[in-house]
């Protein structure tokens, strides 16, 4: 028996939930359209900033990058061309860093990764407008005078900042803020470092130590990570960001090397972070203006380029020619090194830039020394000393990030080689769980339970069996807002109110939307005549609500899930009269006090 195909497409869409597909598809969509752009800008930005100052001005030429370097000659040696003042030039670039994020947005200092995880555990998935473009035009500075920084941060906070925007304008609850910025991030490190997949793992499992990802932002963050990473390439290219040889994993007997390359990756690693933030403290204990010591860094890393000038920008240079063997193994242990330095000197003056780049560069050279130490060793053993190069990367950037499995996704896209997956996994994980604690994010949490983000996820069960109405004597007694009452009437009338929710109502006492003093901020911040705003032209009319025969279960549920602090209790008898405003913080107070009770018992 056939079937029409008019009927079977009928009864597939029937079945499917449109509605509840189109709107994430739709906004992450348009997240993944901005992050690609300002991907697209960012990197001509840097491209732009290194011709002028490095190439031009300095006369510094690193290694080349995307091409096949089988035929150049060996790195044997430090020595490169350079003119006298190239000391001078990443100084140059940390002042004017220095002067637009301290100056502009100080929440914009160091690598911008930090920040986006910060504000997805602490803030509501909130960032200001303006530290996307302060970030932005800073990293581009301090990477095109040769800053040891990395895109990713900033291109992180560019697409994380722009999801933040885009929720705040609709009007989200905090749930999908941080939804939306995970996407962004996703977007841009996708698109920048052409490698989707890897970007949208990256934005959901960077946030934990522990190996968790935030499976919730998981499909927003492929959707937004595809559309950049597409946008990208069309105007860039599809070329992988390095060229590899052709590598192979042929030779079981080589795990036991790779272990030993992961404990390595590790314990190098642990010193990149102690040494990282050492620095940081070191320049927070100077009393100067915090706008000068991106220069004084700057200045110190200039003066290490004239030893070593191969730690200047991002290094890919480097690591493409150890993929072909070129570079002698004394020469990558002190590229290795004095990158760790160059990177400290950048990022913890308060210079603008990732981790990421520098991370692959120091892992690059590690894997590469210790892939030529392994086959004069044990010759039989190695099959090809260059593959530790690409393994040393990945391993050392898990390791300092608690992304193995990003990482292993990311290295492999950004290499176009995926023939080692099986080395590479061992190394990663093997590096990740060697040091646990160990991470170069500083604002990453232990797991979920550990992240105010999902505060009341993980302590509902204590709460079980309790209703809305037993809190009903801690609740707050709604001050109600007439919804025809003017902005300048609502400051006046708020201005000793309790609380940071008010229902609006209409004339009969029926509450007609809901507003809060963010919403207040927001509208004094268009600069909107006062006496011209309504009390219901800032309502939110879709306003979550609770029972008094309603568990605190769910109560709970609904106030972590969207982000809020306090929420209106319906009359039993009118459920469109507010009874009382339960806050999280009553909520909180009972399950203390009931943990307590079972504790006693």
């Amino acid at each position: 028996m056939t079937m029409n195909p008019y009927l079977l497409l009928k009864n597939f869409l029937r079945e499917m939930d449109v509605r509840s597909m189109g709107r994430p598809l739709l906004l992450s969509s348009l997240v993944g359209i901005v992050a690609g752009l300002g991907a697209l800008f960012f990197y001509a930005g840097v491209h732009w900033a290194n011709e002028l100052f490095l190439s031009g001005w300095a006369g510094y030429h690193p290694p080349p990058i995307s091409t096949d370097l089988s035929a150049a000659s060996p790195i044997i040696s430090l020595a490169m061309e350079y003119r006298w003042f190239l000391f001078l030039i990443p100084a140059l670039g940390g002042l004017v860093s220095g002067y637009l994020v301290f100056k502009y947005a100080p929440e914009a200092e160091g690598h911008g990764t930090d920040g986006a995880i910060d504000a997805f555990h602490n803030k509501g998935g909130q960032i200001r407008g303006r530290v996307p473009i302060i970030k932005s035009i800073a990293s581009i500075v301090t990477i095109g005078t040769g800053g040891s920084a990395g895109k990713e941060g900033p291109i992180a906070q560019i697409g994380a900042g722009f999801g933040s925007f885009l929720a705040a304008k609709l009007k989200l609850d905090a749930a999908d803020r941080r939804i939306l910025l995970l996407a962004g991030m996703a977007g841009g490190i996708g698109a920048t470092f052409r490698a989707p997949l890897g970007g949208a793992l990256f934005a959901v499992e960077v946030l934990y130590q522990d190996p968790e990802f935030e499976h919730e932002g998981l499909i927003p963050s492929i959707i937004a990570s595809i559309v950049a990473y597409s946008l990208f390439g069309s105007l860039t290219g599809w070329q992988p960001l390095l060229v590899t040889p052709h590598f192979v994993f042929e030779h079981p007997r080589e795990l036991v090397l790779f272990f030993v390359l992961g404990i390595l990756c590790a314990s190098v690693g642990k010193f990149y972070v102690k040494f990282f933030y050492g620095v940081q403290k070191l320049f927070h204990a100077i009393r100067i203006d915090p706008i000068f010591k991106p220069a004084i860094g700057g200045l110190l890393l200039g003066l290490l380029a004239l030893a070593v000038p191969q730690v200047l920008g991002s290094g890919y240079g480097m690591v493409q020619a150890a993929l072909y063997g070129k570079v002698a193994i004394w020469v990558m242990l002190v590229v290795a090194f004095a990158k760790i330095v160059a990177t400290s000197l950048t990022i913890s003056s308060g210079g603008s830039g990732g981790v990421f780049a520098p991370s692959l560069v120091i892992g690059a050279m590690l894997g590469g020394a210790f892939g030529l130490a392994a086959e004069a060793l044990f010759p039989a053993m190695v099959l090809d000393p260059r593959a530790y190069v690409l393994i040393g990367m990945a391993g050392f950037f898990a390791g300092v990030s608690n992304t193995p499995i990003a990482t292993l996704i990311m290295v492999s896209e950004l290499t176009g080689n995926y023939a080692l997956l099986a080395p590479l996994m061992l190394v990663c994980v093997v590096a990740m769980i060697a040091f646990r604690k160990n991470t170069i994010y500083c604002k990453q949490v232990a797991s979920r339970i550990d992240s105010p983000a999902h505060l009341g996820d993980f302590v509902i069960d204590v709460l079980e069996g309790l209703k809305v109405a037993d809190l009903a004597e801690y609740g707050r007694k709604p001050h109600q807002v007439a919804e025809h009452k003017t902005l300048s009437d609502i400051l006046e009338e708020i201005a000793d109110a309790e609380g940071a929710y008010y229902p609006i109502v209409d004339s009969n006492g029926n509450m007609t939307g809901i507003f809060s003093v963010n919403d207040i901020r927001r509208i004094l911040a268009e600069d909107l005549p006062p006496t011209l705003v309504l009390a219901r032209d800032i309502a939110n009319a879709n306003v979550i609500t609770a029972r008094p025969d309603e568990t605190l279960t769910d109560v709970l549920r609904k106030l972590t899930s969207r982000g809020l602090e306090e929420i209106p209790v319906m009359n039993i008898s009118d459920p469109r009269k507010v009874h009382f405003m339960l806050s999280r913080r009553a909520v909180l107070a009972r399950y203390a006090s009931e943990l307590e009770k079972r504790k006693g018992r």
